[in-house]
């Protein structure tokens, strides 16, 4: 007990004597998704209702379906998308999907992955080497030594 009253008069004076381990995260706004990563769900979502939405209102010829489309789409991509990316990131580092969205960009498009951060990425593939020497092989080749 006595332990305990030292450590809450050391910090008596406003400053927080630990560090919280989830201090520094963004808060999970809907389904597991931050705000940034709803913000991407929510923009390609719409990007899909209005690429659903023009077609089917021309041939429908009403023009309101382009709205309820994109309506519909960032409703069903947010409730889909956010189960999605909850199980991809599940046990990943908080910085995962984003260094994913890199390396992909990277992989696929290189001229324009250095304007996105993703030129400083590692994209070789291959098999990697630490090049050590195999026991005995070392010995052979230093000169013998002299007492």
């Amino acid at each position: 007990m006595r332990a305990l009253n030292e450590q809450v008069e050391a910090t008596r004076d406003g400053l927080v004597g630990f560090l919280p381990h989830r201090l520094n995260r963004q808060p999970v706004v809907v389904r597991g998704l931050t705000a940034d990563e709803l913000w991407i769900c929510a923009g390609l979502s719409a990007l899909a209702g209005v690429l659903v939405g023009v077609p089917l209102a021309l041939a429908t010829r009403a023009i309101a379906l382009i709205p309820t489309c994109i309506v519909g789409g960032i409703a069903l991509g947010v409730f889909v998308g956010g189960g999605f990316l909850r199980r991809q990131k599940r046990g990943r580092p908080e910085t995962w999907l984003y260094r994913q969205l890199q390396w992909r960009l990277a992989r696929s498009c290189p001229t324009r992955a250095g304007h996105l951060g993703g030129g400083s990425l590692i994209t070789r593939s291959g098999v990697w080497t630490t090049r050590r020497t195999f026991p005995g092989t070392l010995l052979s080749t230093l000169p013998p030594l002299t007492p």
